[in-house]
């Protein structure tokens, strides 16, 4: 956890959310198909924070595997609650994080802050169909990323879509869109050589001025900015998106001590938080520069916030 991803405390024995049926479910998101091979994975700038264990670069293999082109959204997991039932861990808990100044709600469903971020405010009723509290909707946001879902919420998806969540490895590797060791999925440079800004972040005073530069406060739709290199869309900035693999700030220095490339690495041990990786549109580089192709972050994997989606692989 960071100040980029919030952790509020949830019900001592919280119910889970709903089974989801079996797979087979609807999933229509555009595939983009990521070739074989090797890249370099971590952090090749000296960028990152070391406690997030982005280094050192080591080569990792991986086999060919097909990716969303972009985020899960609103309407996508929308088919799949109108299919299934499933209620989101958010539901269910009764609340989930939501950024102060997009607050859409009574007094009293403000149920806390986070200690040490307190830009996040815990709401009840916030999910992911009122993304601001229960004052809020998602009418005129269909084709935004599904926010305020869980790991485990992402997982009861990829079961019901006969899908599975990327691997850290397989996310950073089709983010890097072919650009070997580039800071960003475009290249090194943060903004576009007309001063255009190239993905989704803060822009401003953070926590409290949001100039909106690049045209949003808080999520924008799915297909805005540039495709990488490999075709999917904004796989840096927008919402942080779950991965597959356990937390481990000390699994580079064990995989890069081998010498050897490491096929396809998924984390088991470490911690008992999940992956999270992309960062967010609330990343600044005052306090959290981590939309950047190596940058990792991590929650529980009950955890929901507003800033927090996923994307899928084929089985």
């Amino acid at each position: 956890m960071d100040c980029c991803t919030p952790r509020l405390s949830v019900p001592s024995h919280p119910r889970p959310g709903a089974l989801a049926s079996a797979a087979g479910g609807s999933h229509s998101i555009e595939q983009r198909s990521i070739p074989a091979g090797v890249f370099s994975m971590g952090d090749a700038h000296g960028d990152g924070k070391r406690a997030d264990g982005e280094r050192p670069v080591h080569l990792v293999e991986l086999a060919a595997f097909s990716i969303d082109a972009t985020s899960v959204t609103n309407a996508d997991f929308a088919r799949f609650v109108d299919a299934t039932g499933y209620r989101t861990e958010a539901e269910t808990f009764g609340f989930s994080a939501v950024f102060h100044l997009v607050v859409a709600a009574r007094e009293e469903d403000v149920t806390g802050r986070a200690a040490a971020t307190p830009w996040w405010v815990a709401i009840r009723g916030a999910d992911w169909r009122h993304p601001g509290g229960p004052d809020s909707d998602i009418a005129d946001r269909r084709d935004h990323p599904v926010v305020h879902v869980s790991w485990n919420d992402a997982q009861a998806y990829c079961q019901w879509a006969g899908r599975r969540l990327p691997t850290e490895a397989e996310w950073e590797c089709a983010s890097r869109g072919g650009l070997d060791k580039a800071r960003y999925p475009w290249g090194d440079t943060l903004l576009a050589s007309n001063g255009a800004w190239q993905t989704n972040v803060w822009q401003g005073t953070f926590p409290t001025l949001n100039t909106k530069d690049d045209g949003w406060l808080t999520t924008a739709p799915v297909r805005t900015y540039q495709r990488n290199g490999f075709g999917l869309w904004q796989t840096v900035g927008n919402v942080w998106e779950w991965c597959e693999d356990v937390f481990n700030p000390h699994a580079y220095r064990r995989r890069a001590a081998s010498k050897q490339p490491v096929f396809n690495p998924r984390e088991s041990t470490g911690t008992s938080s999940r992956v999270l990786r992309g960062g967010s549109y609330l990343c600044h580089d005052s306090y959290c520069n981590r939309y950047r192709n190596a940058a990792r972050s991590s929650n529980t994997p009950d955890s929901s916030m507003g800033n927090a989606g996923f994307r899928t692989v084929g089985l």
